[in-house]
């Protein structure tokens, strides 16, 4: 499942994070490519060491622990520290899979993570474009907007033509290894949080919560 998601930052976060970074210094972004993604990427970010990207860590970390869709979503049971990429005119990301397993930690890559952090209208080009078997989707969300996707998906970031495309990028490692059942699970979440909303806890409410919480008993891997 492919779900974009509204204000995972707050704007006070946000303007906390871009008014940081315009004082960093950034390193080659093929320092943590994969060798055959190396071949394709041409952007620059944060270096590990960084003290700005240890800040941007700790605010991002702390709005998706508060973020209840991206919980639902996701069901995360390993976040990756976030990566912040920056791309200036004339750089890209070509198609490429992000890695299956991720290190510090190390962990499987079940859902890739891009947080948008420049508006828009600041820069031409910059899209995420995502790879399936019904064609390509573009995304250029909102700044402090965020689009979660399948690791397993091919995707890209077109070419920046004006301006400069900052993003943090993450994987997660979820407690629910399939896509396909994430979606059951969250539909059924989506179903039974607005049954309650429109009657309260009724029987039917807790027919849908008892089948919800076996599903995810099944599928749940620790």
């Amino acid at each position: 499942m492919i779900l974009c998601i509204g204000n995972i930052l707050t704007p006070e976060e946000l303007e906390l994070i871009v008014s940081k970074v315009k004082t960093a210094d950034f390193i080659d972004g093929r320092a943590t490519a994969g060798w055959h993604a190396q071949l394709v990427k041409h952007n620059t970010q944060l270096p590990a060491s960084s003290p700005v990207l240890a800040t941007v860590r700790q605010v991002i970390g702390a709005a998706l622990a508060r973020h209840g869709l991206f919980q639902m979503v996701v069901r995360p049971h390993t976040i990756r520290p976030v990566t912040l990429s920056r791309y200036q005119v004339g750089m890209h990301y070509g198609s490429h899979i992000d890695d299956v397993v991720m290190q510090n930690p190390t962990m499987r890559s079940d859902v890739s993570m891009t947080i948008f952090l420049s508006d828009p209208a600041i820069y031409d080009g910059g899209e995420l474009v995502i790879e399936g078997s019904q064609g390509e989707v573009v995304f250029k969300l909102p700044a402090g907007s965020a689009i979660v996707y399948p690791s397993s998906t091919l995707h890209r970031v077109e070419e920046v033509t004006r301006g400069e495309r900052l993003a943090a990028v993450t994987w997660i490692q979820s407690l629910v290894r399939d896509a396909g059942q994430r979606e059951i699970l969250f539909d059924l979440d989506t179903a039974r949080q607005a049954l309650f909303d429109a009657s309260g806890k009724t029987p039917i409410f807790d027919s849908i919560s008892k089948s919800h919480a076996n599903l995810f008993r099944q599928w749940m891997e620790l």
